[in-house]
């Protein structure tokens, strides 16, 4: 079973770590899919990842070539077809236990600057690691990456 990990976003976007994590998912030889709650996001942030200096291929779900994507940008509903080993999960979409036991790794990003975020997070930590998930968190608080015990 994989362990999660939790990414309390307190100094920078999403899209300044997810370039981060992407990285180091394809860098271990892992696809990932990366799931969020609104198409429109996820457009936005489809544009966002090639716009950025430094190639991240990817692409977004409902492709011709979804199973050759070595990231795959998805929200509810649509399958995962590029068989991935690291789901990264934005804006409270949801991860289950079972997920986590198929995957290498899970992600969960989420504003701290957001009260209903953090306490969804919350939640998730609590259901998660209750069905025996290995979690961490992370923070950025103190303005670099620390794991947090």
């Amino acid at each position: 079973m994989g362990n999660v990990l939790f990414y309390h976003l307190t100094r920078s976007p999403a899209e300044a770590l997810l370039p981060v994590l992407i990285g180091k998912s394809l860098a271990a030889g892992w696809r990932v899919e990366l799931r969020g709650t609104d198409p429109g996001r996820m457009d936005w942030l489809d544009r966002q990842l090639w716009q950025r200096e430094g190639f991240l291929p990817h692409g977004l779900a409902g492709g011709a070539h979804d199973a050759r994507q070595p990231v795959l940008l998805t929200v509810p509903g649509q399958a995962a077809g590029n068989d991935p080993a690291c789901l990264m999960v934005l804006d409270g979409a949801e991860v289950d236990s079972a997920e986590c036991g198929r995957l290498e790794r899970a992600c969960i990003i989420f504003d701290g600057g957001d009260a209903g975020a953090v306490a969804y997070a919350r939640d998730q930590w609590k259901t998660l690691t209750g069905a025996g998930v290995t979690a961490e968190y992370w923070s950025e608080e103190s303005g670099r990456w620390e794991r947090k015990r």
